[in-house]
């Protein structure tokens, strides 16, 4: 059930229950052969009214009930009951009591053949009051409390929003520092190349001569509207450039020779060569890796690793998979670090699932199907 329809239920319910003391201030009167019937009526229909109608709770209702009851006494004290409840949800706990008090107290003084302190009801009309305050208390700080919570969850699903748009752009803009730096440096070469063709345009025919000036003036352009583009994205207090072509250079097997050096338990399996896969997709597995080892070291210590890859086409496959360890405590992340790897995977076409395995292990596995037109070194045909 929704908040708004939860209220509207409280709504109903409250009108039934003013409603039915209305009724009863009615019957009340009638058992003291109804000489007052009409005023009495009058008099519970104005302060029903008014604690029905929300601009007229306060202070309109809990003044009116008061009077009433004051006069009227036991009919009406059911009434009475409800302007304390309200009064009591709202905080306004003294007013409460102050309102009774004066309700009681001038009441002494009133209509006698209803008072409320006849032998008969002074004991409903000293715990009436007294229980509607304490009902109206509690239920005020448990709707305030729940209000809170409410509120909390609300913050932390804005702010776990919040971290994981963060991790993707992040991620984001790690793909295009990479990208960069591996675009830039085979543009560079293409440049360089035709510049040295060019040198020897003694022995080519002009024709090739021109063409190769206008390789090598289109790979220059080129080379610095990618580094306009894509250079803005970098994080100046991130890593410096050089190291973002480290996954390019290393092969994964490094990475498992890291973690067996550190004690981890990494058994690695790789079908196909690197190079039959693109760039992008080597990136995507060193990440994938890397960041599965780092996972497994800090939330199953001890347990073996699996490494599955698999280079070949169609399509780049990566599997990591690990039984259940012991968590350590001495490491802390952000906790998105898979939420980064899958905005990756997505970007290349591709999809991520990292989730339990059955018999408390945990398995990541990626699949990124190679783009048309790729040989099998990986670069474009």
């Amino acid at each position: 059930m929704s908040s708004r329809e939860g209220r509207r239920w409280q709504a109903y319910g409250r009108g039934a229950l003013v409603a039915l003391c209305v009724v009863a201030a009615a019957l009340n009167d009638m058992s003291f052969e109804g000489r007052h019937l009409a005023a009495v009526m009058t008099a519970a229909l104005v302060c029903g009214t008014a604690l029905l109608v929300p601009r007229l709770r306060w202070p309109v209702a809990p003044l009116l009930v008061t009077v009433a009851t004051a006069w009227w006494g036991w009919p009406l004290l059911p009434l009475l009951a409800v302007a304390l409840f309200d009064l009591a949800v709202d905080r306004r706990a003294r007013i409460a009591v102050g309102c009774a008090v004066a309700a009681l107290g001038a009441n002494l003084l009133s209509y006698r053949a209803t008072s409320l302190w006849t032998a008969q009801s002074y004991a409903s009309t000293l715990l009436l009051p007294v229980l509607a305050v304490l009902v109206g208390l509690w239920w005020g700080g448990r709707r305030r409390l729940v209000q809170a919570l409410a509120a909390d969850v609300e913050h932390l699903r804005v702010e776990t929003q919040l971290r994981e748009e963060a991790a993707r752009v992040a991620e984001r803009s790690r793909i295009a520092a990479e990208m960069h730096d591996v675009l830039a440096h085979r543009l560079s070469l293409i440049a360089l190349h035709t510049g040295v063709l060019a040198t020897k345009g003694d022995t080519l025919p002009a024709p090739v001569v021109e063409r190769l000036g206008l390789l090598r003036a289109a790979s220059v352009e080129a080379l610095t509207d990618l580094r306009d583009v894509l250079g803005v994205l970098r994080d100046p207090d991130a890593t410096p450039a050089g190291a973002a072509l480290t996954p390019v250079m290393r092969d994964v097997g490094e990475l498992a020779d890291e973690a067996r050096a550190a004690g981890q338990h990494v058994e690695l399996t790789t079908d196909g060569l690197p190079e039959e896969a693109p760039t992008t997709h080597r990136l995507a597995v060193h990440r994938i890796v890397q960041e599965a080892l780092t996972n497994a070291r800090k939330h199953a210590d001890g347990a073996p690793v699996t490494v599955r890859i698999d280079y070949r086409p169609p399509a780049t496959l990566v599997e990591i998979t690990n039984p259940a360890g012991t968590p350590r405590t001495d490491t802390v992340g952000s906790g998105y670090g898979l939420v980064g790897l899958r905005e990756r995977v997505t970007t290349l076409g591709g999809h991520l699932n990292a989730g339990p395995a059955g018999a408390g292990a945990w398995r990541v596995a990626a699949r990124i199907p190679h783009p048309l037109g790729i040989e099998q070194d990986g670069t474009p045909t």
